[in-house]
């Protein structure tokens, strides 16, 4: 079962757009899998199709890449997709007991959603932030120096609709779907609200400064 006539004719609009900034068809596969999971909330059978006929590549070549890269889900994502850094400094800093806990609280394990369809877990490696763990993202913004607590709030507060503000980054939490067309190529023009880097990030620039440190030339 392929996409509906109006569904296609607007993927083909937007991936043809992505497809001219490169100078090969097939460098364009990465965002148009994120472009169709926009669309159903997965990288899906038809999806991959589309890729493939567009790309002019064979939908194996479109799977062996989807299924290799862990942003692309196999299974829909929810609303909010929430990963958890169980690698080493999150996961003794508490990233280990949020994950356990708040599998429990919502009855869904790694890349499971909800009955709901509002939230689902990733279990993630690192989400280069080491400096404020234990961090959670939920549609790939951060939610920094969490707790048990704090997490379970948060998924709970997701359910209920209410809204959200990520620790860094823009106002406003977008729903998987809107990451993911982003992360496409077409953005939401919201980059640039927020802070990008507080407190820890920023401690060694100003020890530097207080002290007059340069770097070597």
């Amino acid at each position: 079962m392929s996409y509906a006539p109006e569904v296609r004719e607007r993927l083909e609009s937007d991936a043809k757009e992505i497809i001219a900034r490169y100078p090969r068809p097939r460098s364009a596969l990465l965002p148009l899998l994120h472009l169709v999971q926009s669309e159903d909330g997965y990288v899906s059978d038809d999806g991959q199709e589309f890729c493939a006929e567009l790309l002019g590549l064979t939908k194996a070549e479109v799977v062996g890449v989807s299924t290799f890269y862990t942003m692309y889900k196999r299974r829909p994502a929810g609303e909010y997709h929430v990963g958890v850094c169980i690698n080493t400094l999150c996961a003794v800093m508490g990233g280990d007991q949020i994950w356990s806990e708040l599998t429990e609280h919502l009855g869904v394990g790694h890349e499971e959603a909800t009955a709901d369809g509002k939230v689902s877990l990733e279990r993630l490696e690192c989400n280069a932030a080491c400096d404020f763990a234990p961090v959670m993202m939920v549609n790939w913004e951060f939610f920094d120096n969490q707790t048990p607590a704090s997490a379970k709030q948060l998924v709970d507060d997701l359910r209920d609709g209410k809204d959200i503000t990520p620790t860094r980054g823009p106002k406003r939490l977008c729903t998987f779907k809107e990451a993911s067309r982003v992360l496409s190529g077409h953005p939401d023009d919201l980059a640039g609200e927020g802070p990008s880097a507080a407190g820890p990030s920023l401690e060694g620039l100003r020890i530097a400064k207080a002290n007059g440190w340069e770097a070597p030339k």
